[in-house]
């Protein structure tokens, strides 16, 4: 259901300390794009694309949507919200990447309005999103709705290395970038994002790992387009 060169390329994992409560876990990714409340699906001339009985079994998660129940030793429990969207670019006049990108970073602001159940207390959103608020060619109206949640927590990670690698044209704060395509059109974005829930957390540090050194590589690339963001979150019913 979405980009991948063979079963499983491009999907999704989670690697934790954290003790996990597997049997609570939910799992979205099978939800069709078209029972999203408000979908935008593509369209060319009027018609359903590619066509009606495709849209019909369409999931709108291109890699996955899940609510992973975590379990901390002597701490207070949360949940991790994870997915990966899909590219807002390589699609026709029917905007169909762009379009797709747009509802599955609506998902999750539909999620913290309890249209898929009950909102956890205490949460962290940890998803490659695919848009920047800025820059791209996203539709920048569904995550800066996102972004500018007061529910969420954006603690802004930054680097060095992004605002070295600052490119042309760039209207954003390249320091928050978080990948880089060189020699494309999309060039330097922030596509990716870890948002802790307002409520619950105090926010010790931030930032992307993105090296100035050139261990990268000569193209920047040595392990792809995308850094890692990292955040240090402390729970704040801890705090002294």
């Amino acid at each position: 259901m979405g980009y991948g060169l063979f079963r499983g390329n491009g999907g999704m994992a989670l690697l934790s300390r954290v003790p996990i409560n597997v049997a609570g876990v939910q799992d979205f990714t099978t939800l069709l794009w078209r029972d999203l409340p408000e979908a935008r699906l593509p369209q060319i001339d009027g018609q359903p694309f590619p066509s009606a009985e495709a849209q019909a079994a369409q999931r709108l998660a291109s890699s996955g949507f899940w609510i992973i129940p975590m379990r901390p030793e002597n701490e207070p429990p949360f949940a991790l919200l994870a997915s990966a969207a899909t590219t807002p670019a390589f699609d026709g006049p029917e905007d169909r990447n762009g379009q797709r990108n747009r509802d599955e970073i609506r998902f999750w602001s539909l999620y913290l309005d309890g249209v898929f159940g009950p909102l956890p207390e205490t949460f962290v959103i940890a998803a490659k999103l695919n848009a920047d608020p800025v820059d791209g060619d996203s539709d920048h109206t569904a995550i800066r709705a996102l972004l500018s949640d007061p529910r969420l927590y954006d603690p802004l990670p930054a680097s060095l290395g992004g605002a070295l690698a600052a490119d042309a044209g760039h209207l954003g704060d390249p320091a928050l970038d978080t990948a880089a395509w060189p020699g494309s059109p999309q060039g330097n974005l922030r596509v990716s994002y870890v948002l802790p829930s307002s409520a619950g957390w105090d926010v010790v540090g931030s930032g992307v790992n993105w090296p100035t050194d050139g261990t990268l590589g000569p193209d920047g690339q040595a392990a792809g387009p995308h850094r890692l963001v990292w955040v240090d979150i402390s729970s704040a019913a801890k705090r002294p």
